[in-house]
């Protein structure tokens, strides 16, 4: 039987005990982590009273970062990313004085709040300071995000750098796509966080705005980071093209000018390889020697030629 911890403001006390409607002067986190939907649905419909689409959207979890508005409850989807960047979906049905939170499993940012509410009865004075220090022990984590997809893109430029042919174009693709995903994830949060005002979100206070709108711009710094990140992985590829093509470039002119040095020589073997019963160098004693020196001061000359242009 999961347990939800529980403020009481008149004491200043906090504790476990089993979930129920908490009373007047009382706070209340209610985590629902990896519960079965049968659970799920008893608690939110038969206890807690909830629209019958706060139902749904638990037990489906399979929505986009939204805020939604009922009678009596607001219902925050938001979202955790893992090491590995996969995503888990995260709802929090916010009550007058209660946060439930479904999560199919256990998670860091869920763990650290839990061990946060039970440290400090300061994070449990009302329902917006629940739900604020829950969405800021997850947007931290998008931090670490960022700086391991920076890891990542350094790594990969070293290794261009490194050899130009490495085959890094089906990493950097499905990195790219995985950070379109989290884009589109991070900018509806966003949009959601800029809701979540003293005026629009009944059980907060109005001082907590300037929580909210730290986290909103947590938010903002991580879509830039991604945007900066998506710039750089197609910088990369461009890079890496060129300097394949530059290394292309560089073996072709090193043939070519092997090939014209050779070209020269080829055409005096030919001349002298030729069938015709008069060729008076045939018959010269030194015709062979001379033959040679020719050829090599021809190449000779080629090559310093093409060092004073800067060819070599």
């Amino acid at each position: 039987m999961p347990e939800m911890i529980l403020y009481d403001t008149r004491s200043q006390t906090v504790r476990e005990t089993g979930i129920r409607v908490p009373d007047d002067g009382e706070i209340a986190w209610i985590p629902l982590i990896g519960a079965p939907p049968e659970e799920i649905e008893r608690l939110l419909a038969d206890v807690f009273r909830c629209h019958p689409l706060i139902v749904e959207d638990c037990i489906k979890l399979n929505q986009r970062p939204k805020l939604d508005k009922y009678d009596k409850h607001l219902l925050l989807t938001f979202f955790h990313v893992q090491e590995d960047l996969s995503t888990v979906e995260i709802e929090h049905v916010i009550g007058p004085n209660y946060v439930i939170t479904v999560c199919p499993q256990e998670i860091e940012p869920l763990r650290t709040a839990s061990e946060d509410f039970r440290r400090s009865a300061r994070y449990m004075e009302f329902s917006g300071g629940v739900l604020y220090r829950l969405l800021d022990r997850c947007v931290d984590g998008y931090a670490d995000v960022v700086d391991k997809v920076d890891n990542i893109l350094d790594g990969h430029e070293r290794a261009v750098f490194r050899n130009p042919h490495v085959r890094i174009a089906g990493e950097v693709f499905r990195l790219k796509r995985r950070l379109h995903t989290l884009r589109r994830i991070f900018a509806d949060e966003k949009v959601a966080l800029g809701q979540l005002s003293h005026q629009q979100f009944p059980y907060s206070r109005q001082e907590a705005d300037v929580y909210f709108i730290d986290i909103y711009d947590h938010i903002s710094r991580v879509l830039d980071s991604i945007d900066s990140f998506r710039e750089s992985m197609t910088g990369l590829l461009e890079l890496q093209l060129n300097m394949k093509s530059d290394r292309m470039n560089e073996i072709m002119k090193t043939l070519t000018i092997i090939s014209s040095i050779f070209l020269p020589l080829t055409f005096l073997v030919g001349v002298y390889g030729m069938n015709f019963r008069v060729m008076p160098e045939l018959n010269w004693t030194y015709g062979y020697p001379a033959l040679w020196l020719v050829m090599v001061l021809v190449a000779v000359g080629l090559w310093r030629y093409y060092k004073r242009k800067k060819w070599l």
